[in-house]
């Protein structure tokens, strides 16, 4: 990865070697969403599969996580490899030298999401809690979904992003400032995505545009650092710890190409791996104030408890107020809404809480007393969702507020990662789909 603009300088995103598909191919059967959506849904990847037929696919060269540790994993990672042999060999691909992409995304809604295709540098990356560096995860990584994902990257020469990078851009200046570099002839592609994911195009930078955007990120970094000193001033003890990107999408593949390469290291020391394509993972940077990106809360139901002794042990753990039936809490105070039967709904506050946000308080009791308790815990998207599965005996549902984006950034500087799914950017159609390459090995 080169760091155009200030040579001197070791940058954590910049332009890569991107790999895609000649003209002439289908784009629409090329391109398919995330592997790690629609997991409880294997029809929807079946008809994938219709969709794609025998064209070149990118389906080709994932695992759907559908399929995790089933009985086709395991013919499924063959397949991955024997298609991007043969995909390479047939020379399907054109590459574009040290390069990035300005992306537009219309999603399932119409909103327009705008994002810029590049790569990172893993060594200024750390997933692991209290971590202090440039690029961290947003929410616990879960450690034992990183290594079906280094199986799949084991053995492939290519790597296929669905990570989405974000950075906290009031101004506007990163992505939004690419807009103005467009032009007809550096179109890349421009299709429908399958299965009603929207629409995508994909623009070419030229070297004026791809500078622009080192450099306005030089600048957003001199800012975070100007707010990590803040959160120093205001939580007493801290140490400054400057955020640039923060992971939204794509946490554990993250994660896994870290760990990846760090595998690397360790089997070959006699090997230099300061300029190895390992050293690095594809991403598309997209700005946390787009209007397109909404956050969406993930709520939580427990399920096998003893809802009087959870009930019991929460009120105390947490110093929990029941609020009278139309009265709103106060500006700042925590609170959510408790499920139990289907029907019965309490919101409560919380007067001692153990985290900024609210979720985090929750998520920390819950973590707690499912060690000594042995409850069981999901995490649901959809109030009604909540609502039926309350129904069951022993069972309780916990309605958590929508985080505000403005949080993000803070939170993460001043507590470290979020709490596990604190919160979804979006639909499951509307994640990213794959449609660059790039090449991980020498």
């Amino acid at each position: 990865m080169k760091t155009e603009g200030n040579t001197s300088k070791k940058r954590a995103f910049g332009p890569t070697d991107i790999m895609l598909p000649k003209q002439g191919t289908n784009m629409q059967r090329w391109s398919v969403v995330a592997c790690d959506q629609f997991t409880s849904e294997p029809e929807y990847w079946a008809e994938t599969e219709r969709i794609v037929g025998r064209a070149p696919s990118t389906l080709r060269m994932i695992l759907p996580e559908v399929y995790l540790d089933g009985p086709e994993e395991e013919e499924r990672l063959e397949d991955i490899r024997f298609y991007m042999k043969e995909y390479k060999e047939k020379e399907l691909f054109q590459v574009y030298e040290e390069s990035m992409i300005y992306v537009e995304r219309t999603d399932s809604t119409g909103k327009l999401r705008a994002g810029i295709v590049g790569c990172v540098d893993l060594e200024q990356y750390d997933y692991h809690k209290g971590s202090r560096s440039l690029i961290r995860a947003t929410e616990a990584t879960v450690v034992e979904r990183i290594p079906p994902r280094i199986r799949v990257r084991k053995n492939a020469p290519v790597e296929l992003p669905h990570i989405m990078l974000l950075i906290d851009d009031k101004k506007k200046t990163v992505v939004e400032g690419c807009e103005k570099y467009k032009k007809e002839d550096c179109l890349l592609y421009d299709f429908d995505l399958m299965q009603g994911g929207g629409h995508l195009k994909g623009y070419l930078l030229e070297k004026e545009a791809r500078e622009e955007v080192l450099l306005a990120l030089d600048k957003m970094e001199e800012t975070q650092r100007r707010i990590a000193q803040q959160v120093v001033a205001d939580s007493p003890g801290a140490k400054p710890s400057v955020l640039l990107f923060a992971v939204g999408d794509g946490n554990h593949s993250l994660a896994s190409a870290k760990e990846f390469y760090e595998q690397q290291k360790a089997e070959h020391p006699e090997k230099d791996f300061s300029r190895h394509p390992a050293r690095y993972a594809m991403v598309e940077l997209v700005n946390l104030h787009s209007p397109a990106l909404e956050f969406e809360a993930i709520h939580r139901i427990v399920t096998g408890a003893d809802v009087e002794d959870l009930m019991k042990n929460l009120i105390e753990a947490l110093d929990l107020v029941v609020l009278e039936q139309g009265r709103e809490p106060e500006k700042g105070e925590q609170s959510f809404i408790i499920v139990q039967q289907g029907r019965e709904d309490r919101r409560v506050v919380v007067k001692k809480p153990t985290s900024k946000l609210t979720v985090g308080s929750l998520q920390n009791f819950l973590d707690a007393y499912q060690k000594r308790s042995g409850i069981k815990m999901d995490y649901i998207h959809g109030e009604n969702a909540v609502r039926t599965l309350t129904k069951k005996e022993g069972s309780l549902g916990f309605l958590l507020p929508d985080m505000r984006k403005e949080e993000l950034f803070l939170t993460v500087m001043a507590d470290g990662a979020l709490p596990r799914k604190t919160f979804s950017m979006g639909h499951a159609e509307d994640k990213r789909y794959y449609t660059e390459c790039r090449k991980i090995r020498e």
